[in-house]
């Protein structure tokens, strides 16, 4: 397919800014668009559509940002818009025109059109069926598909961690379950996703602050083996859990220790924790979940958490063992990226060059401050687009599993919790 477009609609006059309900609107009118067509490609299955799946959240947005990018028709890629009413004019969204939450979004992907519209049909339906987590068909493989699809995806994960969003998801999922069939059918399936507790700024209880800030960071310790019984030492600290509880309270309180360490060391979360405070949230899970994956797993992939006992894969449940295995390959894959750095500084270092920023660091960045900030730091010199591509799929491998995690029930129901105390907390820098 040629990568050559020219306009076709009018655009909005420069300066006059859309509203975000407008933008979110047409977002979520071309989401439900998006998840039907994929459902009749046999993309996505019922089955699926109707699970409470965390990567689902990322799988509908990317597949809508996708077919946006076969749609744009103008250079510099914008996105038509659906109109107000039957009369008013063509409207897209642009660089001209885009409220500035959005504006991050957009940048990351209007740089990913050129590089689909001159995919091949053949090669566009791979990148759709690897935003689905499917394997592509075509031979030879493209190997460009699989960096575009990860900013797609690292788009779609911002965009999934919006309460906007949250709010309005099911009724998107819902609309493609019942295209094609009656809702009243014995057949027809229902959505069963449902938003995470809503981030109210409230003041934190006694009893909140008291719960989590007695398994904080300073109970979890990095693993270090110790003398004797090859374990590392902690001083007993008070904890909800008991040596009997559940493997996901287990993870999931490992996980909300290790907030502490990284708001501390995040200024910026900090901030965002005043500002978005359920972006925030997510951010910092997703940095304990580094964090946890390189400071707490031993090399056979127990995980030491707030009790200073391993939790092994054995003692998981088989419907946990998943997240286990992926915190495990995270903490293995972080320890290689870090290898690669060391080396690629060595190496610089002694050609005299300038060091260029460690990928472990653009990882923790996009983390945080999310996927816009990557587009700061690419065509620097050659090479990087390939090592950045690399910090872009890995920071969403992180994102993925946090969007697991927290959606899952045993999280949702301490969620709430550690919102309140985390909303404390943001009041207090």
């Amino acid at each position: 397919m040629s990568s050559s477009r020219s306009p076709t609609h009018t655009r909005t006059r420069s300066g006059t800014q859309l509203s975000e309900e407008y933008i979110q609107n047409s977002f979520h009118s071309y989401l439900k668009s998006s998840l039907t067509q994929a459902k009749v490609e046999r993309l996505l299955d019922a089955d699926l559509l109707s699970s409470a799946e965390g990567d689902l959240m990322i799988t509908g947005p990317a597949l809508c940002l996708y077919f946006a990018a076969l749609r744009s028709t103008t250079n510099p890629p914008s996105v038509p818009l659906p109109r107000h009413n039957k009369t008013s004019d063509p409207t897209e969204l642009s660089s001209e025109n885009c409220p500035p939450p959005f504006t991050p979004f957009l940048r990351v992907w209007a740089q990913t059109v050129p590089s689909i519209q001159a995919l091949t049909p053949e090669y566009q339906h791979d990148l759709a069926r690897i935003i689905c987590d499917l394997e592509p068909v075509a031979s030879p493989l493209n190997p460009n598909i699989h960096g575009i699809a990860a900013d797609l995806r690292a788009v779609a994960i911002e965009i999934s961690q919006r309460r906007s969003f949250q709010d309005r998801y099911a009724a998107d999922l819902q609309a493609a379950l019942d295209s094609g069939n009656e809702p009243s059918s014995p057949r027809a399936k229902k959505a069963s996703f449902v938003p995470p507790p809503s981030y109210e700024m409230s003041p934190p209880s006694s009893a909140d602050i008291h719960d989590l800030a007695s398994q904080s960071s300073s109970h979890l310790s990095p693993y270090t083996p110790s003398a004797g019984s090859g374990w590392p030492s902690r001083s007993p600290s008070p904890s909800i859990l008991t040596p009997d509880s559940p493997a996901i309270e287990f993870i999931r309180e490992t996980l909300y220790a290790a907030l502490g360490d990284v708001l501390e060391t995040q200024s910026s979360l900090r901030g965002m924790l005043r500002l978005d405070p359920s972006r925030a949230y997510f951010a910092a899970v997703a940095y304990a979940i580094l964090d946890v994956a390189t400071t707490s797993l031993t090399p056979e992939g127990a995980i030491v958490g707030v009790l200073g006992t391993p939790l092994t894969l054995d003692d998981c449940p088989p419907h946990l063992r998943r997240f286990m295995l992926e915190l495990a390959a995270i903490g293995r894959q972080a320890a290689e990226i870090q290898e690669a750095d060391d080396a690629r500084a060595m190496k610089y270092a002694s050609q005299g060059k300038g060091i260029p920023t460690p990928r472990m660091e653009r990882v923790q960045q996009m983390l945080v401050e999310g996927i816009g900030c990557s587009t700061q730091h690419r065509g620097e010199e050659e090479g990087r687009r390939s090592v950045e591509g690399k910090a872009v799929a890995f920071a969403n491998r992180i994102n993925g599993l946090s969007l697991a995690l927290t959606h899952l029930k045993a999280f949702k129901d301490r969620q709430d919790q550690v919102f309140k105390v985390l909303a404390g907390i943001g009041s207090s820098w």
